[in-house]
């Protein structure tokens, strides 16, 4: 049965709305409904190598209409812990696309190579080796170590690829330092996006494809969770250590019709 308190529903955008530039089964359909309803949304994603506005842009050639203040990426993320962790001017090495540095330079941080307070690491599909040697470097020196997210793989239309974690992973493996993760499973992102809609853990609902970062922060965050099988998990039993969703569904067509009180596969 629907839990009777949902009132809002945070969504993951790689493998649950999209999978490259293909529109997955039921996303435009849904999105339209919750407008269609008045009922509050975000979408919350681990990619950094987009900004707000242009993830707003992407998903209007798609045909899906979100405005940005509506979108929670890793890189707002990050940039809100840097604001946090350190003085304004601090210089930071950035290994990341350029929308991930623009986020840095706009929350007061100095794009820097050397004599860097903090490194950041995020995906980045032109890394080269000199990158993560500065990187690597600078770690060496004492600069704090933050991560956008630890995902292993990035889900597109030509199948799985290395995420943003594999690029951490080869840092941390390096320097023998473990990085802050900003993004999925940590729960900060979902907390700005409730922030952001005004609901409570209690009314809101977390929908993602991946069972280690997508349902492991809706727990965490003490969200009703809802795994789609469109993404990198496709399996409707998790393996051991995996968490739980509180629903699975094999589309968000599916979860369209569990939202209109339809027979879908509770667990």
């Amino acid at each position: 049965m629907i839990p009777t308190n949902l009132r809002g529903y945070l969504l993951d955008m790689d493998g649950v709305l999209y999978r490259g530039r293909r529109v997955l089964p039921g996303a435009r359909a849904l999105l339209a409904a919750l407008d269609r309803k008045g009922i509050p949304f975000a979408l919350v994603t681990n990619n950094s190598t987009r900004t707000p506005r242009q993830y707003t842009r992407f998903l209007a050639t798609m045909g899906m209409r979100v405005p940005a203040k509506r979108i929670v990426t890793s890189s707002v993320g990050t940039a809100a812990y840097l604001r946090a962790a350190l003085p304004p001017g601090s210089r930071v090495l950035v290994v990341g696309e350029p929308p991930f540095r623009r986020a840095i330079a706009r929350a007061g941080f100095v794009p820097a190579w050397e004599d860097v307070a903090a490194v950041v690491v995020g995906l980045d599909r032109r890394l080269t080796y000199a990158k993560l040697a500065r990187a690597t470097a600078a770690i060496a020196r004492g600069a704090a170590f933050v991560a956008s997210n630890a995902d292993p793989m990035l889900p597109t239309e030509h199948g799985a690829l290395p995420g943003a974690g594999a690029l951490v992973a080869a840092v941390a493996h390096a320097t023998g330092r473990k990085p802050v993760v900003i993004g999925k499973p940590d729960p900060r992102l979902l907390h700005e996006a409730m922030a952001r809609i005004g609901t409570r853990p209690e009314q809101t609902a977390m929908v993602g494809d991946q069972l280690g970062t997508d349902i492991a922060a809706g727990r965490a965050a003490g969200l009703f969770t809802i795994l789609v099988l469109t993404g990198v998990t496709t399996n409707r039993s998790p393996t051991d250590g995996d968490p739980r969703p509180d629903l699975t569904v094999r589309d968000l067509n599916d979860l369209r019709r569990w939202m209109a009180g339809g027979k879908i596969r509770m667990d």
